[in-house]
């Protein structure tokens, strides 16, 4: 069976599956079952400064967005760090941590931006035990108004500022969290290997209003008739999330940073794709609010046999389609694909028909009977017809070979070539 144990940044865990910094992690209690359910590791919702804690809202802190079957595809929350105090949360950090020594336990912090802030809570911390910091540059309410998370998240300068603090002031590996909620992502990951982050982990949630009440006229959730932005989580952030991942693992600039891989990990299928964008484990949270601690144990037994199905290590698996993630400039312009629509498959609801007709190329026939047939004259292989039928596998793309007659162009398919080269580029016609 295929060894899952992870090692992180030096950060050991029995697998790569932790839970992020959020409300499924701001106690004891919680911590204690989620590690008797099997996850590897933690990151404890964010702390901050000694003094009287932060104050959350007492009133709804979720918005969802549901699927036409009621499932959860994304969680919107207007909630702040822990609103207990420092000293409690450090206590049963060590607590914790003492009793599970073989799982990875990370503190997540936001502190104000200025050097004695950090100082004093780093040496708040050091005794706990704690395998790691996190440090919180991300969170898109709240806190940012208050100069905290993604107001520090989004300027790289401050990124690598706090980042040599933590350093300088702490013997513990650092991780930074980064918002997505700016428009190069790559910006502050570099910010932060600049100030000797060990590790990044990315995405945060993301700034949004997730719905609103017609009836008050105010965004969802609602206190006291008004409403506010928050941070968007969740299945529907996963592309966002992937996409970001890989730009920081291609990157020159960052290539070789470690990742942790955060947004919309729900099976152990995403987060296997997560980690062959090049993320070295994954952090969960939606999944775990929505279905409970238990869904770890699906994602490592999913894991396992996928790593075992393909003769593969955990390790093998990181990284390995970083080489396949492209600039659109640099894809294959003569690769050409037609649709194939399976007749024995087919149950006849014509999704495919009326995508195509009315929003596509017009590349399918309905025939008498409700038989429907692609015509390869029109055919640009744009894959809408794939994707809204509901049948899996029953429309599928066909590969033409090298020298087949295109029949939409007349022309046969050719070897590799790419925008950079192509003669309706005016750029490589200048070049010539």
């Amino acid at each position: 069976m295929a060894d899952l144990r992870s090692n992180f940044i030096g950060i050991k865990s029995p697998n790569p599956f932790w839970l992020a910094s959020a409300p499924p992690t701001d106690k004891e209690y919680n911590v204690r079952r989620a590690f008797q359910a099997g996850w590897g590791g933690v990151v404890w919702k964010t702390l901050g400064s000694e003094g009287p804690p932060v104050v959350n809202v007492n009133g709804p802190r979720y918005g969802v967005i549901h699927g036409a079957d009621r499932r959860v595809l994304g969680i919107n929350n207007i909630e702040l760090i822990t609103d207990r105090p420092l000293e409690v949360n450090l206590r049963e950090i060590k607590s914790v941590k003492r009793d599970y020594p073989d799982r990875a336990l990370i503190i997540s912090l936001m502190v104000p931006c200025d050097e004695d802030s950090w100082k004093d809570i780093l040496a708040r911390i050091e005794d706990t035990g704690a395998d790691g910091v996190e440090l919180n540059f991300g969170c898109p309410h709240g806190m940012a108004e208050r100069g905290m998370g993604s107001a520090v998240g989004q300027v790289p300068d401050y990124i690598e500022m706090v980042t040599r603090w933590v350093k300088k002031h702490s013997r513990m590996p650092c991780i930074v969290k980064l918002t997505p909620n700016i428009t190069d992502v790559r910006k502050p990951a570099e910010a932060a290997k600049r100030g000797g982050a060990d590790a990044v982990s990315l995405i945060n949630t993301i700034n949004s209003i997730t719905s609103v009440d017609l009836d008050l006229f105010a965004p969802q959730p609602t206190i006291d008739g008004k409403g506010s932005h928050g941070g968007y989580c969740g299945p529907a952030v996963k592309p966002i999330a992937l996409n970001m991942v890989a730009e920081i693992a291609r990157s020159p600039e960052t290539r070789g940073i470690p990742i942790s891989g955060i947004g919309g990990v729900t099976t152990w299928r995403d987060a296997a794709e997560f980690m062959a964008l090049g993320a070295g484990n994954v952090q969960v949270c939606t999944a775990a609010m929505t279905y409970g601690f238990k869904v770890v144990q699906e994602m490592i037994t999913g894991l396992h046999d996928y790593l075992d199905s393909h003769d593969m290590a955990l390790s093998e698996l990181i990284g390995r389609a970083v080489p396949n993630v492209k600039d659109w400039q640099e894809l294959n312009l003569n690769y050409v694909t037609k649709a194939v629509i399976d007749q024995d498959a087919c149950i006849g609801c014509g999704r495919c028909y009326a995508a195509c007709e009315d929003t596509s190329h017009q590349a399918i026939a309905m025939n008498p009977g409700r038989v429907f047939e692609v015509i390869e004259e029109e055919c640009v292989a744009c894959n809408l017809c794939v994707d809204v039928c509901p049948v899996e596998d029953c429309i599928t793309m066909r590969e033409l070979e090298l020298g087949e007659i295109d029949k939409r162009t007349g022309i046969p398919r050719g070897d590799y070539a790419n925008w950079t080269s192509h003669p309706n580029n005016p750029m490589a016609r200048a070049a010539e």
